[in-house]
């Protein structure tokens, strides 16, 4: 890269510093939203949702295969990340039933820490009936989610990966009118399904939709963002840092120049700004199991974001690294493994 005249940056783990919960709470209400503008300093960044007005905290928690352990093993590390998440000032947590155990062990660490109801909870739903009518899974599905969460009502349930989406938005609305979900909305990882996510936002009254968006993965940016941004539509970022893909590719590289002009001081940092930057972007859902790195990621919500040119010279550093082109090419989690339930079920 072009940077190596630069002195080494620090490393992920030695630029977390936690956050006092009193001092994110009151950072987090008059934080700015503005792409390229800087927020002041120990105020986090958050963003407005359209349908409702409310803002949140733009770094969120995912927690696909990193929470799905199970209860009879050692699950400290993964209770520490969402202690530290909420301390941090992190609110928006995405779950789904299909997660194997994530969801219950979300619902257990939030309220040993008393915060489950305070919890910005994004939901999916994610089956089928014997017939297209039938609603009795869907239903016994977002009880099952209610009893595991212990909540009454979920913030935002979406129709995973559009799956019988035809079927599954009538029923989320027909949730929403009964209070028994606040909003609704549509996921998709794959690029090919964007087609899809953007009809949906055309036509189906929808207050959020997930999609895939990194550096690497813009696909979303030439029509996706803009039309989420045109029609109201709230914008959750799954993969923000590629499952780890992102971080393999730079391990032991130091960070380029520009990171110091956007006030990145960890890759993970660089990665998740340059998403942020974007202004339908309401959230980015990424996931860890490493205390540290979830106070890092959290991290990315201070401080400037990147303005167009700085995006483009990030991009031209990341063409530089070898695999970043085939990215999406490699497997997900390089080097990690999970032995929860989706795995072994």
């Amino acid at each position: 890269m072009s940077d190596h005249n630069q002195p080494a940056r620090p490393a992920r783990r030695t630029v977390i510093k936690a956050a006092g919960a009193g001092a994110v709470l009151a950072a987090t209400a008059a934080a700015s939203t503005t792409p390229a503008a800087a927020t002041p300093h120990g105020r986090l960044l958050t963003r407005r949702i359209p349908s409702t007005g409310e803002r949140v905290p733009a770094v969120g928690l995912g927690t696909f295969m990193t929470f799905d352990q199970w209860p009879s093993e050692p699950r400290t590390a993964i209770r520490e990340v969402f202690r530290r998440f909420w301390t941090g000032g992190g609110r928006v947590v995405d779950t789904s039933p299909l997660y194997g155990l994530s969801e219950g062990n979300i619902g257990e660490f939030s309220r040993d820490l008393g915060v489950n109801r305070a919890m910005f909870c994004a939901n999916k739903l994610w089956t089928t009936g014997p017939f297209l009518n039938d609603d009795s899974h869907a239903v016994a599905q977002r009880d099952q989610s209610f009893t595991r969460l212990d909540r009454e009502r979920l913030d935002v349930v979406q129709v995973h990966s559009l799956t019988a989406v035809e079927m599954h938005l009538p029923i989320l609305r027909r949730w929403k009118a009964e209070g028994r979900i606040r909003m609704l909305g549509v996921t998709h990882h794959d690029p090919m399904y964007f087609p899809i996510l953007e009809h949906w936002i055309r036509t189906g009254d929808l207050d959020f939709v997930q999609v895939h968006y990194s550096i690497q993965m813009r696909e979303a940016e030439k029509r996706l963002l803009p039309l989420a941004a045109d029609h109201g539509t709230a914008v959750l970022v799954n993969m923000p840092l590629e499952k780890a893909r992102l971080h393999d590719i730079v391990h032991g590289r130091r960070l380029p120049k520009v990171a110091e002009e956007i006030g990145a001081e960890s890759w993970a940092q660089f990665f998740l700004k340059y998403v942020l930057a974007h202004p339908a972007v309401t959230a980015v859902l990424p996931a860890t199991t490493n205390p540290d790195h979830v106070v890092d990621n959290l991290g990315a919500m201070r401080g400037p974001l990147p303005d167009r040119r700085a995006r483009r010279d990030m991009i031209r550093e990341m063409e530089l690294v070898d695999g970043f082109r085939e990215l999406q090419s490699r497997p997900w989690y390089p080097g990690k493994t999970f032995d929860g339930q989706v795995r072994l079920g």
